[in-house]
């Protein structure tokens, strides 16, 4: 681990570490991919996120669960907390995707307001440090013409869970599941971070998968994302972290306890 942090802090090595991502989204992002097996279709998968340190400016920042569709439906879809200017308190909670073009997927009207009135996009009053159960999951039979798939939020604090609304897509299972954040704030922002536990997966034989492994990848600075970006494993924990040098490898996979 010394060798690397020596070898990111030379003079041959590119750094993003202050002012804005130079991205053409203005946006730098980060990523944990499941350790799935290769081939094998879910029809749910859930997480719990913590935001254990939140954004401390008034810049989106997005923290997310995102799963693909199986063909013939294509595209995918990304659930979670935002921490966003244009919302109370700066909370809002997302639940949108896209179909293999780029377009936006229609879905239900949302029981939760938006100040925005964006379909996608709801008020949603999370808090930092209390954990939250993001659940993603497919409410129609395997066999029906267009799917629905229910996005919802449960606080474990109080045990309240929210339906965000559901998307409807041709695809009858998830693959490729993966956390991430996605920031708009300069790569010189004061630290944010995410902790997150209890991934699963259900197949399509109603089996229940627990993740125990994920891999760490990162915007390159290529592609203008922050050098400061960092992913490690405490405990049972995956965490994401900014503001920090990063010591995990872009491909490393992290395995918790």
């Amino acid at each position: 681990m010394r060798d690397w942090v020596a070898n990111l802090m030379s003079p041959g090595v590119r750094e993003r570490v202050s002012g804005a991502p130079a991205s053409s989204s203005g946006a730098s992002s980060f990523h944990l991919w499941w350790d799935v097996p290769f081939g094998e279709r879910f029809t749910a998968a859930s997480v719990t996120l913590d935001v254990t340190r939140r954004p401390d400016l008034d810049r989106l920042v997005f923290f997310a669960l995102q799963v693909a569709f199986v063909k013939p439906g294509g595209g995918g879809a990304h659930l979670g907390l935002q921490h966003h200017p244009g919302f109370p308190t700066h909370s809002a909670a997302n639940w949108g995707g896209y179909d293999p073009h780029g377009g936006l997927l229609d879905g239900s009207s949302s029981a939760l307001p938006s100040v925005q009135d964006d379909p996608n996009t709801r008020d949603y009053g999370w808090r930092a440090e209390s954990p939250y159960q993001l659940v993603i999951e497919r409410a129609t039979d395997e066999d029906a013409p267009i799917h629905r798939w229910r996005g919802s939020i449960t606080d474990l604090s109080t045990a309240r869970t929210s339906v965000v609304r559901e998307l409807y897509s041709h695809g009858s299972f998830l693959r490729a599941p993966v956390v991430w954040i996605e920031s708009f704030a300069p790569c010189d922002a004061p630290r944010f971070e995410a902790r997150w536990t209890n991934a699963t997966v259900v197949n399509e034989d109603g089996d229940v998968r627990a993740i125990k492994r994920m891999r760490a990848d990162y915007q390159p600075h290529a592609a203008g994302g922050c050098t400061n970006t960092n992913s490690f494993v405490d405990g049972v924990t995956f965490v994401q972290r900014t503001a920090q040098i990063r010591t995990t490898k872009p491909g490393t996979t992290l395995s918790v306890a």
